[in-house]
């Protein structure tokens, strides 16, 4: 109600809530605004209650028998249970699925390269997704992409552990890797402290009183993954030019 007659009310329920006259049960249990039983009573002596108080009357139970409704301040109820909605998402963790291609023929220097990015995207948190590519007649030896899959597990064997198991799909096998607990843990303080430190700087700028503020250089936990992924694509491409000149080997023979 809040300065509004509960009669004249017609805002437009929200979160599938019924509202003051919205509510069309000829009888309801009712819940005071301190949480006391008020007991089952018909609906329009609920209605004279709540705005005797200043306050609204909320269907917090539609599918009970009889549906229950509760007196209550919905203006604060909602900003209540948007702040906490906000608070949820402050804390939250998000996750997410960098993907690193193979070939059954992926070794030494390449090998390192990717394996390299591997253990990077993990220490920032995230998971990884390996993908073994076969091309041509390599899809007849699968064991050749497990093996580079194993390699790769045992190169981050302190840092992760297998969350899918590898399983083909197509001409792919794909095996997904997730950061320990710790590595998460220390993920998430190492951003946090980036950004004190971020902040930290360009309160000392502007502190100095020039008029002028310095950029400040993001640390090194904060670059944009995007040139990670730049470098991957160019060494993948350099992969498919080598193959692409092996090629005639994968032809049967006569």
């Amino acid at each position: 109600m809040n300065g509004r007659s509960a009669r004249n009310d017609r805002r437009p329920p929200q979160d599938r809530l019924r509202i003051n006259h919205r509510i069309r049960v000829p009888e309801i249990r009712v819940i005071g605004d301190d949480g006391e039983q008020l007991g089952v009573m018909p609906t329009y002596e609920a209605l004279r209650k709540a705005e005797e108080q200043g306050l609204d009357l909320v269907e917090i139970s539609p599918r009970a028998f009889p549906p229950v409704c509760r007196i209550m301040d919905y203006g604060k109820y909602k900003y209540e249970q948007a702040k906490k909605k906000q608070q949820a998402r402050k804390h939250a963790s998000t996750v997410e699925i960098k993907e690193i291609k193979f070939r059954p023929k992926t070794e030494g220097h390449d090998m390192d390269f990717k394996v390299k990015h591997v253990r990077r995207f993990l220490e920032e948190g995230n998971k990884v997704r390996l993908v073994i590519v076969f091309r041509g007649r390599e899809i007849t030896h699968p064991q050749t992409g497990a093996a580079v899959l194993n390699r790769v597990v045992e190169a981050t064997a302190d840092l992760s552990g297998v969350e899918v198991t590898p399983n083909m799909e197509g001409r792919r096998m794909v095996m997904i890797l997730a950061p320990k607990a710790n590595v998460v843990r220390k993920a998430a303080e190492m951003r946090k402290a980036a950004i004190s430190a971020q902040l930290a700087e360009k309160a000392k700028d502007k502190h100095k009183g020039d008029g002028s503020q310095r950029p400040t250089q993001a640390p090194q936990q904060l670059e944009d993954i995007g040139e990670y992924h730049e470098d991957v694509e160019e060494d993948e491409d350099d992969e498919d030019d080598d193959m692409g000149d092996d090629a005639g080997g994968d032809a049967p023979q006569n």
